[in-house]
C-alpha cells in the first residue's frame, strides 16, 4: 500500500492561512495600527492647516477623531477595464468645499498590497478631469466668462492627471472614454454653474503616503499653486513592511490599511465609538481589548436603545410652505436646474430638505423636538421605535431591512410609503423620511417618491407626469443626482436601486 502525505501538506497548509487570517483580522492589531497610522494624517494635515481634511467613506473615517467633511469615492471605479465615472456618487459638495476653501486633503487607505487605493489612484483623479472639462465647456458657452473671474484659455488645466506608476498605455484608455462621461455629467442634471462660481482654478490631484519625502521647511502655499489641489493622503506603510511591534507589556502586528473592510474585524465598534474611548483600548492591550471592545459596543446599543424609545418626541408643526428663497435656492428656469446659495438646505441637526419639494431626509439619530419642523413622518428604520406626539396618519413606520439581510425589503415597502406621501403632500403637508444612517434608505424612499409624484422641474403633480412618461435608468439617475444636490450624505447602495428601478417600471405597467 503506498501511503501519500498530500493531506497532511494540504491541512498545513490551511492552518497557516488561518493563522494568517486570524492575526490581520485581530481587533487590537487594526486598532493599534489604526491609531499609529493616525499620527501620519494628522502631520500631513498640519502641513496645510487651512485645507478642510476629507475623510472617504469608509475606510478613511477610521484615521481622525474629526473630519471637516465626508466623500464617497470608490475603487471598484478605478479598477482596470472598470473604468467609471459615477452619477450616483457626483460628490459635488467635495468640489464647492475646495473651491471655497482652496483646496481639500482627502484621507482613505487600502489592503490590497499597494501604496494607493484605486479610489485615489484613478477615481478621484478621473473626477477631477470630468470636473474641470464640464466647467471649461460651461464657460466656453457662457458668455462673459471674463465677468466670472475666470481664465477660459489654455491656463484652464482640463488633463488627466494620474500618478506616475500608472502606465500610459492604461491612461490612454481611460482618456478615451473621457468624452462620454463628461457628456452623461453634463446631461445628468447637475449644477455645474455653482462649480463655476466656487473653483477660481482647477482641480488637480497630489498624492502623498508614508514613503513620501517631504522638505518641511520647503512646504509650498496652497495659494501658490496654479489649480486648485485635491491632496490624496494614503494612511498606512506598504504591505510589504511587516512589523512587529514589541512594548513592555506586549507585542502586537502591524496591519497596513487596517480601517478597511470593517466588518470583519471591528465586531460592531465604529470610529466614534473607538476614538471617544481610544486611550483606554491602546493601553489595555491586545488581551483586555476584545472585552473591552464588547463593553463599549453594548453600551452604546442600551443607550440608542433608550433614546429609540423616548426620543424624538415629534411636535406638530404649523403646516408651512418652505419658499426657494427661504431654503437658498434660485430655480433656473430654463433647465430645472437647483442652485445652492447656501447652508440653509441642511438644518443644525443635520436634516436635509430637498429643494422646494416639502420633503426632508435625515438620520434617525440626528432628530430631536427641538429642531423639528415637519408635520408628518416615515420612520423606515428596521430597529429604532419612535414615540411620535401627532395623529396616528401623520406617522407610518416601515421598518426596511439592509438590501444585503432582504433583497425585496424595500421593494416591498414602496407602494405604502408612495401612498402616505401621496396623501400628505396633497394636503400641503411637510414630510421628514428618515433611517438608520440618513443615507440609503430614506434616499431611495425620497427617490421613488419624487419620481412617482413630482415633475422634472421638482413640482408636485400628485404622479401626472409619471403617468405619461415612460422611466428609464437614466431618468431615474438625474432625480438620485437632483436629490444628491441637496443631502450631500447620500451614498444609496446599488441594490436598494435596483429596487426603486424595479418598482418604478411595475408601476408603470399597472
Amino acid at each position: 500500500m503506498e501511503f501519500t502525505n498530500e493531506p497532511l501538506i494540504l491541512s498545513i497548509n490551511k492552518a497557516a492561512r488561518k493563522i494568517k487570517k486570524r492575526e490581520t483580522s485581530s481587533l487590537y492589531n487594526s486598532l493599534r495600527s489604526i491609531y499609529e497610522d493616525s499620527a501620519f494624517v494628522a502631520e500631513i494635515g498640519g502641513l496645510w492647516p487651512d485645507l478642510p481634511l476629507v475623510a472617504n467613506l469608509r475606510c478613511g473615517l477610521w484615521y481622525m477623531p474629526k473630519f471637516d467633511a465626508t466623500c464617497y469615492f470608490k475603487s471598484t471605479d478605478g479598477h482596470q477595464n472598470n473604468w467609471s465615472f459615477s452619477t450616483a456618487r457626483l460628490n459635488l459638495h467635495l468640489a464647492l468645499l475646495s473651491g471655497h476653501r482652496g483646496g481639500c486633503i482627502i484621507v482613505d487607505s487600502t489592503r490590497k498590497g499597494k501604496r494607493f487605493p484605486d479610489s485615489m489612484s484613478k477615481t478621484i483623479p478621473i473626477w477631477c478631469c470630468v470636473l474641470n472639462w464640464a466647467i471649461y465647456n460651461h464657460l466656453q458657452r457662457t458668455r462673459g466668462a471674463q465677468e466670472e473671474g475666470h481664465s477660459i484659455n489654455s491656463d484652464w488645466d482640463t488633463s488627466l492627471h494620474l500618478p506616475s506608476w500608472v502606465p500610459q498605455t492604461e491612461k490612454a484608455a481611460i482618456e478615451s472614454l473621457l468624452p462620454k462621461w463628461i457628456n452623461e455629467f453634463e446631461s445628468c442634471g447637475a449644477d455645474i454653474s455653482s462649480l463655476v462660481h466656487a473653483l477660481k482654478k482647477p482641480l488637480r490631484p497630489l498624492w502623498i503616503s508614508q514613503s513620501t519625502l517631504i522638505w518641511l521647511n520647503e512646504v509650498p502655499s496652497h495659494q501658490s499653486w496654479d489649480f486648485t489641489p485635491v491632496i490624496l493622503v494614503s494612511a498606512s506603510g506598504q504591505d510589504g513592511l511587516v512589523k512587529q511591534m514589541v512594548q513592555a507589556e506586549f507585542s502586537w502586528r502591524y496591519i497596513p490599511g487596517a480601517g478597511d473592510d470593517e466588518e470583519s474585524w471591528a465586531r460592531g465598534l465604529t470610529p466614534d465609538m473607538f476614538w471617544k474611548n481610544a486611550f483606554r483600548i491602546m493601553d489595555a492591550g491586545p488581551e483586555a481589548c476584545n472585552r473591552m471592545v464588547s463593553e463599549i459596543v453594548e453600551r452604546e446599543r442600551v443607550y440608542r436603545t433608550q433614546r429609540g424609545e423616548n426620543v424624538p418626541q415629534v411636535k406638530v408643526a404649523v403646516a408651512k410652505f418652505m419658499s426657494s428663497k427661504e431654503l437658498g435656492l434660485q430655480v433656473n428656469d430654463s433647465s430645472g436646474v437647483y442652485s445652492i446659495n447656501d447652508a440653509n438646505l441642511v438644518d443644525s441637526k443635520g436634516v436635509f430638505w430637498i429643494g422646494s419639494t416639502c420633503i426632508a431626509v435625515a438620520s434617525i439619530l440626528d432628530i430631536s423636538d427641538e429642531s423639528v419642523d415637519f408635520d408628518c413622518m416615515l420612520n423606515c428604520d428596521a430597529s429604532a421605535m419612535v414615540s411620535v406626539s401627532m395623529s396616528s396618519d401623520a406617522y407610518l413606520n416601515l421598518p426596511i431591512l439592509s438590501s444585503k439581510i432582504d433583497r425585496f425589503s424595500l421593494y416591498r415597502s414602496l407602494p405604502s410609503a408612495v401612498n402616505f406621501a401621496k396623501f400628505q403632500l396633497l394636503r400641503g403637508k411637510r414630510m421628514l423620511i428618515c433611517c438608520q444612517n440618513g443615507e440609503d434608505i430614506s434616499i431611495c424612499v425620497s427617490l421613488a417618491i419624487l419620481t412617482c409624484l413630482f415633475d422634472e422641474s421638482g413640482n408636485f403633480d400628485g404622479g401626472e407626469s409619471f403617468k405619461r412618461k415612460s422611466l428609464t435608468k437614466w431618468e431615474m439617475r438625474k432625480r438620485l443626482v437632483f436629490i444628491c444636490n441637496f443631502a450631500i450624505k447620500a451614498r444609496p447602495s446599488r441594490g436598494n436601486l435596483k429596487q426603486v428601478f424595479g418598482f418604478l417600471t411595475s408601476e408603470e405597467e399597472h
